[in-house]
């Protein structure tokens, strides 16, 4: 069974990165859920940036967290190229008004080298969203253990993001102990032998960004919750069209 799919990035295949573009396409068809990246800005706003330094995907300089939301907005995205779009950073309560009721929202922490700021961003998140009506369909998503433990205390569903494969039965352990709702795992590392633990723990698991159907066709039988891909749309056609020509070569 084809597991449910998320446009990471708000699908980045259709525009520049967590862009109102790319969320209109991402929207023209049936999908699961969105995933994006929050920065925190210097006046408590939650800003949608896949990174904290504001050189590597704007036409701005400096670190998110440095400038206030209004002077990130006035910014513009850059495209996959490189090149600047006429598209402008968004913001949170912006998606939160665009995403359909039904869609499950990924929201990935983001701190450069710094944990607390992870900490602080975890925090603002789940103080702007307490008393909203989006609360039980959104994840508090990070490579920050620090900060999906935060979301966790707070009664949100977190997950930690792993890319690295040592002492899965220990981490299982400690998410349990945490409250942790599931993991990410980065593609290239799911296995079996790395599964079997964490569901055994009652985590939910869900694939980093797959974007091609060779790639996720060896990792149905695995029993994935969601797979996160640039282009959601297109790899279920693909994968659709594999499984297709496979029964008619049977």
């Amino acid at each position: 069974m084809l597991p449910a799919l998320y446009a990471h990035r708000l699908g980045r295949a259709y525009g520049p990165d967590s862009s109102a573009a790319a969320l209109a396409r991402a929207l023209e068809r049936p999908l699961a859920g969105l995933e994006t990246d929050c920065c925190l800005t210097a006046d408590g706003e939650l800003v949608l940036l896949h990174e904290p330094l504001l050189e590597a995907g704007t036409t701005l300089s400096g670190w998110a967290h440095e400038h206030t939301a209004a002077e990130i907005r006035a910014g513009r995205l850059r495209r996959a190229d490189g090149t600047p779009s006429d598209e402008r950073p968004l913001i949170l309560d912006e998606l939160l008004g665009l995403a359909p009721p039904s869609v499950t929202l990924q929201l990935e922490v983001k701190a450069h080298a710094d944990g607390a700021l992870a900490r602080r961003t975890a925090l603002a998140l789940c103080e702007r969203l307490r008393h909203h009506h989006a609360r039980e369909r959104i994840e508090v998503i990070s490579f920050w253990s620090g900060a999906c433990e935060l979301a966790a205390r707070r009664g949100f569903r977190a997950r930690l993001v792993l890319w690295a494969d040592y002492q899965i039965d220990t981490l299982a352990a400690w998410a349990q102990r945490a409250g942790l709702h599931g993991v990410c795992v980065e593609h290239f590392l799911l296995s079996p032998a790395l599964i079997a633990p964490l569901l055994a723990s009652g985590l939910s698991v869900t694939s980093g960004t797959i974007n091609h159907a060779a790639l996720l066709e060896p990792l149905l039988a695995l029993g994935l919750d969601a797979v996160t891909s640039d282009r959601p749309h297109e790899l279920r056609a693909e994968l659709r069209s594999r499984r297709d020509t496979s029964l008619l070569a049977a």
